[in-house]
């Protein structure tokens, strides 16, 4: 038996390369750059108009240094994620593991294809409203004016976030479960 990347036993026939999290990081940063695409107009506006006088040029070069730094950070965390599955470096992961120690597998399997298809439907149907939502939230917290957050929005907003997150990890966990099982068979 050896220890796992987060200190965890596992038993030797059980990969650990690759490493899980590549695919749920892909599509998080794919969400990040269709809902920053989507609020730079808003962002824009109020950064160049209402909250403060900054050139609109500017708050654009702002934005994509920022979506440029995000991925970097990212691919970065995802190769020392691989790194460390193959033993090269160290990287101390802290989540809690509590649905991937379900025994048998195909039980953990179908209910990563349950929340996958639960999760995508979800996020479909709230998508829009979550946008909207993400929008009108820019100049009330610009301008701090708690009086205009809509409740319902917001609540629509997590939702949307929350079921997004949970099929990208269940999608996750199902390709990289997958490929760990054609690598070792």
């Amino acid at each position: 038996m050896g220890m796992s990347v987060a200190g965890e036993p596992r038993h030797e026939d059980e990969s650990q390369f690759p490493a899980y999290g590549p695919i749920e990081a892909g599509l998080g940063y794919v969400l990040f750059y269709v809902l920053v695409d989507r609020a730079t107009p808003a962002i824009v506006t109020v950064f160049s108009e209402t909250v403060l006088d900054l050139s609109p040029s500017f708050v654009r070069f702002g934005i994509a240094a920022l979506l440029w730094f995000i991925l970097v950070v990212t691919a970065i965390d995802q190769i020392r994620r691989q790194l460390a599955a193959l033993g090269i470096v160290t990287y101390d992961e802290y989540q809690l593991r509590v649905w991937s120690r379900v025994t048998p597998p195909s039980l953990r399997t179908a209910g990563y294809l349950m929340a996958l298809v639960a999760g995508s439907a979800v996020a479909v149907i709230t998508f829009d409203r979550a946008v909207e939502a993400l929008l009108s939230l820019i100049p009330a917290v610009a301008t701090v004016n708690v009086v205009a957050f809509n409740l319902p929005e917001i609540f629509v907003m997590i939702v949307f976030f929350l079921s997004y997150s949970v099929a990208a990890h269940s999608l996750d966990r199902l390709v990289v479960g997958g490929v760990r099982v054609l690598m070792s068979g």
